[in-house]
């Protein structure tokens, strides 16, 4: 059960002070399951962030219910996905009561046209580490420009993108290992 709680309260933090979405979720994310508490590797994470993409929801809570599972089954992922969407719910739920009162203020439109810079910078803080780690041969500069390309002027789902970059993978990785235990 205290682990349980764990990873309520871990993945309630992340949720309650990080703003702009999964990416800008990454770096917490990492920091906390990865460095902190050891709940997986960071190779083990961007793989979850990449199935989180692909499948329906949010990113952060699809990650956080895919770690509460490895730690400790169905009630892990139970646990971590509240967690995760706990503060969210809190926060969305005053801002709506309030927010319409004051949206017009310019204090208030300075403040989300800040805090929308400081999400940009953390999305690329992120992007940049998971490129790192991510691309590390020809196959992957040339998969990850093709993508950015397709992603950025055809009206396609990143889910496509994802699964053609895995089949791809797969051939070409499989083709490899085939050329290099002949070679023996």
């Amino acid at each position: 059960m205290k682990e349980l709680i764990s990873l309520f309260l871990t993945f309630a933090r992340i949720g309650a002070f990080t703003f702009g979405g999964g990416y800008a979720m990454l770096p917490m994310l990492q920091r906390e399951v990865v460095q902190s508490r050891k709940w997986a590797t960071e190779d083990e994470v961007l793989d979850y962030f990449a199935i989180g993409q692909c499948t329906p929801g949010v990113i952060f809570v699809n990650t956080a219910t895919f770690i509460g599972y490895k730690r400790k089954g169905i009630p892990g992922a139970i646990f971590a996905t509240a967690g995760g969407v706990f503060p969210s719910l809190c926060i969305i739920m005053v801002i709506a009561a309030v927010l319409t009162n004051f949206a017009h203020l310019p204090v208030v439109q300075n403040a989300f046209g800040g805090i929308r810079v400081v999400v940009g910078v953390l999305i690329i803080n992120a992007v940049s580490g998971m490129w790192k780690k991510s691309v590390v041969d020809k196959l992957g500069i040339i998969l990850a420009i093709i993508s950015f390309v397709v992603a950025t002027f055809v009206d396609i789902s990143p889910v496509w993108l994802v699964l053609l970059g895995a089949v791809i993978g797969i051939v070409v990785k499989s083709f490899q290992a085939k050329e290099k235990g002949g070679a023996k």
